[in-house]
């Protein structure tokens, strides 16, 4: 039985292929590749790969509606990979479902590093039946990994799950940006504090009621974030 784990690649750029497919395969990864976002949504749907590397820039589709449409039936973890570097590319693929994003050119040790932490902090714990977290109409039920608000199930990202978790099961509590960013990621992210902010921009855009002015994810300028929950009378 084989038990590697197996990541699709998907890039139109032979020699980024090759280079990622020499170094995963080396560290003990089946590496699946894609040409075309058409062919990657088959192979996501045939194959079931642990884990999908994709390029936003592709010759017949971009990566963002790809990521999205997979979405549409595939919690797969993804990895956004770009040359692009403003923040709005980067929210851009948060929206769409990506759970992480490289920027082009990375060392074969960064690629190492993000996905040992994607695949890492997809495995989360298991918890009480019982463990439901309510906040205003917001439901965290951490059993099932099942969140809703006013009763209908908003889809969260594997990250941007375990980042409200982490959030929710602190409640009321200032959670510093290095705590934030060690526990969710990992320590070799504590410093990424613009990467913290624009997973919770996209958390506030799924589960507050005004994003701009937040009542559930609250920050505390120059230090973190509180999951802030009304004290009982």
């Amino acid at each position: 039985m084989n038990t590697k784990q197996r990541i699709l690649v998907v890039d139109d750029d032979p020699r980024l292929i090759r280079l990622v497919r020499e170094v995963l395969s080396a560290t003990g990864y089946e590496v699946l590749t894609s040409s075309t976002g058409e062919q990657a949504m088959e192979t996501v749907a045939l194959e079931q790969p642990d884990l999908v590397m994709l390029d936003i820039m592709l010759q017949d589709v971009d990566g963002f509606q790809i990521a999205k449409r997979v979405r549409e039936f595939s919690d797969v973890p993804i990895i956004m990979l770009t040359a692009k570097v403003a923040e709005t590319d980067k929210l851009n693929g948060f929206d769409a479902g990506a759970d992480d994003y490289i920027t082009k050119p990375f060392s074969s040790k960064e690629l190492l590093a993000r996905v040992r932490a994607l695949l890492k902090r997809v495995k989360t714990p298991h918890l009480p039946e019982e463990a439901i977290i309510r906040n205003e109409g917001l439901a965290i039920d951490l059993a099932r990994h099942c969140v809703t608000v006013d009763g209908k199930e908003v889809y969260l990202t594997a990250t941007e799950y375990n980042l409200l978790r982490e959030l929710a099961t602190h409640a009321n509590k200032v959670m510093l940006h290095g705590q934030l960013l060690t526990a969710v990621w990992g320590s070799q992210y504590r410093d990424e504090v613009d990467y913290l902010r624009a997973y919770v921009y996209a958390l506030r855009k799924k589960l507050e009621v005004d994003p701009r002015h937040p009542r559930r994810i609250v920050n505390v300028p120059g230090v973190g974030y509180k999951f802030a929950v009304p004290e009982s009378k």
